[in-house]
């Protein structure tokens, strides 16, 4: 304890990080070896002086986000996804296509399901306090917004289908597929960045039992939920690792509010704290305005709900239009016929939602559709480019082949579960041997 202004010192410190003061010495001259008692005294004394702070917001985004799942699941969002559009997930094709800008903000505040409600409310519980006793609920507001958005906007860059197959580290962070996007694990990750360079950047402050917890002590948890990212496909890793390098971003430039500290917090984080909430209640009246522009009968596929179990409709319509756009694919690359590629990724969009692994051969598939037409619809300038040229039409020959086979997959594994029992279909196959 600096005994000019009261402030703490770090057990490795020789002098006051406040107000520059030396550390004081022993009756030798020499500067005091801490002993275990010391730095557990000084553990104490730390921790009380944080953890008699309020932790308000932290207690009002938990009620925030119980209460709209609360809306939610009344209005059957635990069932049909389309229910979550309309209280404004995250859909990259209404963003685009509507500018519905506030889907980059509701997000933060929605949830699918009980377990994922409870997993985030959770980490928010234990992980929020932490972050808003050490740097104020002005600054925390902000973090948890600004951080939520930015896993928000992650996840909406994320979705690249040519970038999805290319290796572990694209299915890791890329989708083959446009789909819904919801949930607080984006500002969750925003405040265990803010953690993690917290105690990284002011270690040389801190007491040993603090410098435990934060900094490198949150790697065990940064890559457990890496690790749980990369085993369920399912989860929006874009957006957690979207979040969590904001949070490290604002750790890393803005200072923490000190024990003993003196002095009121500006206003310029009042400012933004204000802002912060502004835009999450415009957000949500941007909502209420729009609620009945989609219904499941006028959203996309990719935004409808989710065919269930036994539903062979559903999976027939699905498995028509990926037949479909085989056949204009096939149709392009052997004859040059673009003309079916618009109708088929047409009938794709239009096509109901069946799983993940369904989710991703659509996308891939529509991804393949454009490079094709691309492919025909450009003309080479010079016979130097030949070559070139072949190359890139045998890759498209061996990414569309690698596609029916993940599909042949599906059928053999996945299918009988939506009531269908198919035998391998008589595919078209591309003529890798007509170079153009």
């Amino acid at each position: 304890m600096c005994r000019n202004c009261g402030a703490l010192i770090g057990t490795d410190e020789t002098s006051c990080s406040l107000c520059g003061s030396p550390k004081q010495s022993s009756a030798t001259g020499q500067a005091q070896v801490p002993s275990q008692q010391d730095q557990d005294n000084e553990t104490i004394r730390f921790a009380r002086a944080i953890l008699s702070r309020p932790y308000i917001f932290t207690i009002v985004f938990l009620i925030a986000n119980i209460f709209v799942f609360f809306l939610t699941s009344q209005s059957g969002g635990n069932e049909n996804a389309a229910v979550l559009i309309k209280y404004g997930a995250k859909v990259n094709a209404l963003i685009d296509g509507q500018q519905e800008w506030w889907r980059f903000i509701t997000p933060i505040f929605l949830h699918g399901n009980v377990a994922h409600l409870l997993m985030n409310m959770y980490g928010l519980w234990v992980i929020g306090p932490y972050v808003e006793r050490l740097y104020g609920s002005a600054k925390f507001v902000f973090f948890w917004v600004a951080t939520g958005i930015a896993g928000v906007v992650a996840s909406y860059l994320s979705v690249q289908p040519n970038m999805h197959d290319s290796g572990p580290l694209g299915k890791f962070l890329f989708k083959a597929g446009d789909s819904i996007s919801v949930g607080a694990s984006g500002a969750l990750f925003g405040l265990i960045g803010v953690l993690f360079v917290f105690g990284i950047k002011f270690r040389r402050e801190l007491p040993e039992g603090f410098k435990r917890a934060f900094g490198t002590g949150m790697l065990p948890t940064i890559l457990l939920n890496i690790f749980i990212g990369y085993m369920i496909p399912v989860i929006d890793n874009a957006a957690h690792m979207g979040g969590l390098v904001a949070g490290a971003f604002f750790a890393l430039v803005v200072g923490y509010k000190r024990p003993g500290e003196r002095g009121g917090i500006a206003i310029f984080w009042h400012i933004l704290q204000v802002a912060a909430m502004a835009l999450v209640i415009i957000s949500f009246v941007m909502v209420a305005r729009h609620f009945n522009r989609y219904d499941s009968s006028s959203l996309p596929a990719t935004m409808n709900e989710q065919a269930t179990a036994g539903d062979a409709s559903g999976a027939i319509a699905h498995w028509n239009a990926l037949g479909a756009g085989e056949t204009a694919f096939v149709n392009a690359f052997n004859d040059g016929d673009v003309s079916g590629i618009d109708a088929a990724l047409k009938q794709i969009d239009s096509a109901p939602r069946l799983d993940e692994k369904t989710e991703n051969l659509r996308g891939e598939l529509k991804s393949l559709l454009a490079r094709v037409k691309s492919f025909v619809e450009s003309k080479p300038e010079a016979r130097k480019q030949a070559p070139a040229r072949n190359k890139e039409r045998q890759k498209l020959s061996t990414d569309f082949t690698a596609w029916q086979k993940k599909q042949l997959e599906w059928v053999s594994t996945d299918a009988e579960s939506y009531g269908l029992k198919l035998q391998e279909p008589n595919t078209p196959q591309p003529d890798s041997s007509n170079t153009r």
